[in-house]
């Protein structure tokens, strides 16, 4: 492990961001994140929430789940019901937000159908407003310019903030962006 921190240091990067799959998930993240610190880095730990972990962390971007973002059940029949039952945990969720570390809850939207859920979700989180960053569910540029029409808009309304996902418009939908 020491050697991933090693090469990060040596790549002259200040900032690490662990993503997913789910980075909570393998217990060797806490020593990760230790290591990371102690080599002077800032941590961000991209995660669903679903899974807290005693570690070291400058900012935790907690991203719940939507109903939207279920597999479809016919096509995916054990991880549409894993995933109905295990992607809200709202306590766990609580629990991050309240370590006091900085956080921010990030919700990916397909649709207006989705207003509802987030109001929702961020009054059970008791979150407030200027934390809950809002993003359009796209793989393709036009599909989030397509987006911006409806979401932007209903975003500021709200009071959160909108933001894009870079990700896509500088490199595409693909792996290890």
């Amino acid at each position: 492990m020491s050697q991933i921190v090693d090469k990060a240091v040596a790549s002259g990067v200040k900032h690490v961001v662990l993503t997913g799959g789910e980075p909570m998930l393998p217990k060797e993240s806490v020593e990760l994140c230790q290591l990371l610190r102690q080599a002077g880095l800032y941590i961000t730990i991209e995660t669903a929430g679903t899974i807290d972990r005693e570690l070291q962390c400058d900012l935790m971007s907690v991203s719940p789940k939507l109903r939207s973002s279920t597999p479809n059940a016919d096509e995916h029949p054990k991880w549409s019901r894993l995933h109905a039952q295990r992607r809200l945990p709202i306590d766990v969720m609580q629990q991050v937000m309240k370590r006091g570390v900085d956080y921010q809850l990030k919700f990916v939207v397909d649709s207006p159908s989705d207003f509802e859920e987030v109001n929702e979700i961020v009054v059970a989180l008791e979150a407030p407003h200027h934390k809950v960053f809002i993003m359009p569910q796209g793989s393709t540029i036009e599909a989030m310019d397509a987006a911006i029409s409806w979401l932007k808009p209903w975003s500021i309304d709200q009071g959160f903030k909108y933001c894009d996902r870079m990700q896509i418009r500088w490199y595409g939908n693909r792996r290890g962006t």
